[in-house]
């Protein structure tokens, strides 16, 4: 795909594909102030009913996918979300500039900022979200918890106060009960949250919720409440009008998270039954509507063991997650939120509302999890989603497109939906091994290794769940016998391909043509601590397909696969199957549900070479603190000439929004700093240096 130019604010494109519906659209032009995937989301409904979008940019961003789907692109500012897409009189600008009604603003950034509603409504153009007043009732958590306890929805036990410093935070924490959660008054994401199990923990976490707290909204109050243990993270979405009718449109469990970043999502839950769906949609239209809710929203609550569920926050806005609802629901979220933004009716009541089949949402990150998931930065060389029945692809980037140190890093929302949770999750996997991303780091491997986890596939979670099936951190997939045998497979089947169109070459020299072999050695590293010699046996059989024997075992094999293919489908006695190939040094890259493997024709000649190729060393960096991602140095904590000792905080990274503790690897002395605070780091960069 070739790479955009830089935008013009007037250049006006007309969509060729959905036709709009009929009769007038609620608005004739959308400012849609956000980036990324979300801002292409919801450009394509606008597309879809015949509204011109404008598209609004940092300098970081002037070559986006978001600008490029947009009829119009207008720049905000230099890079920093402070000075580009948070600046609320540049979006106002924008919006004069290009006649924009109304402006959505997704989720993140200015979209829980009642002052920017407030400013819209004084400029009269329409704010795409809910009225200011339930922005500001529900935007600050320690608030929204109170008006909550007044509407009679279930409560965490805990403390509504915002704490002045780290020893309250400690004497509250005490009070309360450890374990506690400390939790920015005006959170999100996942940013600003601690757990603490002690009172070291709590100081430590009070100091490290406020600062992030502080650089991501601005606002720097931190409370307490209890953490209830063995929890589940079920959330309800509401969905409410400007002439009081308020709905709920089921569930959607969040469990699977890290650092309370929630990684898998599903609709409906595997937990809930009827009788709980129905007590907490009830609370969470009960709560939308003491704030006189009018747009879509949602209610999040944790619940026990026992299905017992407490009030957690409100979020008022779209959620990341909300593909999975429009799926079991047939409906369009944003449309909606666009129809009633605009005055109009809520078009389906309570009773209209069903759930038809399941859909889970994966989060695909620019990130390494074999590093304890740090972020991934630079150009996408290689993106190729994937397609099919059941499957969704929610993205703002396009091969060849850059990921940015500045914003969230992720790449896209993988969706696979079907009439049974074992279909959709099924349609997840395959998915994730067809999905193609090349030139930077990527998460796909731990979301496959979840995604076919015996314990995720029993429904069985809580937030816990990574913590507890990854306590030393993803150290790879390790392929169980099905995806070993596809491999193995997979490694024949390209060999057989290779020597059928090296057989095919015309005027090879008599007596020396290549011949196409019906047995084979293949050789796979990468599924164990050394590469596997397996014979496989292949028969072309009358049917159309293969014969395949590995071993004892004889397996109906069939593939359409070709020299070049980048994606191999095949099916294995019926069993379909999809893995990744790529070429190699002489040998393929092999990819399938996280395991990466690497498949060469085990020629004597060619093991007996490679043992005789010497081995690079890595360079000795057992001296130094390296920069495990590119990010700001935030602040040093220790001197040169002092002493430290292992797990000490020496250094305080910030990337990606988010605000990593670096500590001492071992006992030692420092001897001298090579990066002060403030600068800039790229990966691996020297931060200290140990005697």
């Amino acid at each position: 795909m070739s790479r955009p130019t830089k935008p013009k604010p007037a250049a006006k494109k007309v969509s060729k594909k959905a036709t709009p519906p009929a009769g007038k659209p609620p608005f004739g032009k959308i400012l849609v102030a956000n980036r990324g995937e979300i801002a292409c989301r919801v450009i394509r409904s606008c597309k879809r009913l015949g509204i011109a979008t404008v598209a609004v940019y940092s300098d970081a961003d002037a070559e986006a996918l978001h600008v490029r789907e947009a009829d119009e692109a207008v720049r905000l500012g230099p890079a920093p979300s402070a000075e580009s897409y948070l600046r609320i009189d540049a979006v106002l600008k924008a919006c004069r500039e290009t006649g924009a009604e109304a402006v959505h603003p997704g989720y993140g950034f200015l979209s829980e900022n009642a002052a920017f509603a407030e400013a819209l409504a004084k400029a009269g153009i329409v704010f795409i979200g809910p009225n200011a007043g339930a922005v500001q009732a529900m935007g600050d958590k320690i608030e929204s918890k109170k008006l909550a306890q007044k509407a009679g929805v279930t409560m965490v036990p805990g403390h509504l106060v915002a704490l002045k410093d780290a020893d309250e935070a400690v004497k509250i924490s005490r009070q309360v009960g450890y374990p506690v959660m400390l939790k920015a008054s005006a959170g999100g994401g996942g940013k600003g949250m601690r757990l603490a199990y002690d009172d070291a923990e709590a100081r430590e976490g009070f100091r490290s919720a406020t600062n992030e707290a502080r650089t991501a909204f601005g606002d720097d109050r931190v409370f307490v409440e209890k953490f209830i243990e063995q929890p589940r993270h079920i959330e309800i979405q509401v969905l409410g009008d400007k002439h009081g009718n308020v709905i709920h449109l089921g569930e959607r469990e969040c469990s699977i998270q890290r650092r309370h970043q929630k990684v898998i999502e599903e609709a409906p839950s595997p937990f809930l039954d009827a009788k709980t769906r129905a007590a907490m949609g009830a609370q969470a239209v009960a709560l939308a509507k003491a704030v006189n809710y009018d747009s879509a929203g949602t209610v999040e609550f944790i619940v026990d063991a026992r299905r017992k569920f407490y009030f957690l926050e409100m979020n008022t806005r779209l959620q990341v997650e909300h593909p999975v609802t429009e799926m079991v629901t047939g409906l369009d979220l944003v449309e909606l939120m666009i129809r009633v933004a605009a005055g109009e009716n809520l078009p389906l009541s309570q009773k209209d509302v069903k759930l038809s089949g399941w859909a889970v949402e994966a989060r695909v990150y620019a990130e390494d999890p074999l590093r304890n998931f740090l972020p991934s930065i630079g150009r996408l060389t290689r993106y190729g989603a994937p397609a099919g029945e059941g499957v969704r692809v929610d993205t703002g980037v396009y091969e060849g497109g850059e990921i940015s140190m500045f914003y969230d890093p992720m790449i896209a929302k993988l969706v696979g939906a079907g009439r049974t949770r074992e279909q959709a999750a099924d349609r997840l996997a395959d998915a994730l091994d067809a999905f193609e991303i090349r030139g930077l780091n990527h998460n796909i491997s731990f979301l496959a290794a979840i995604a076919t986890h015996k314990r995720f596939r029993a429904g069985n979670l809580t937030t816990g769940f990574i913590a507890e099936e990854f306590p030393e951190g993803f150290k790879g997939a390790t392929p169980d016998g099905e995806a070993r045998t596809a491999l193995i497979v997979a490694a024949a089947i390209v060999q057989r391909r290779q020597a059928e169109t090296e057989a095919s070459v015309s005027g090879q020299l008599p007596g020396h043509e290549a011949r196409v072999p019906s047995d084979l050695v293949v050789r796979i590293s990468g599924l164990g601590d050394k590469p596997e010699d397996h014979s496989v046996a292949l028969t072309w059989t009358d049917q159309g397909s293969y014969a395949l024997r590995i071993g004892s075992k004889t397996i109906a094999v069939t593939s359409d696969w070709r020299t070049g293919d980048r994606v191999l489908r095949a099916t294995l006695d019926k069993r379909a199957v999809t893995v990744q190939v790529e070429r190699d040094n002489g040998g393929w890259r092999l990819f399938h549900r996280g395991v990466l493997a690497r498949a060469l024709a085990a020629r004597p000649r060619v093991a007996a070479l490679a043992a005789l190729m010497p081995v690079k060393k890595p360079p000795d960096t057992s001296k130094f603190l390296l920069s495990p991602m590119p990010g700001l140095l935030k602040s040093i904590a220790v001197k040169e000439g002092q002493d430290v000792k292992a797990g000490e905080e020496i250094a305080v990274v910030e990337a990606m929004k988010m605000e990593n503790i670096l500590r001492a690897p071992r006992d030692g002395r420092i001897v001298r700093h090579h990066a002060a605070a403030g600068d800039s780091l790229a990966v691996d960069q020297k931060i200290l240096e140990f005697g």
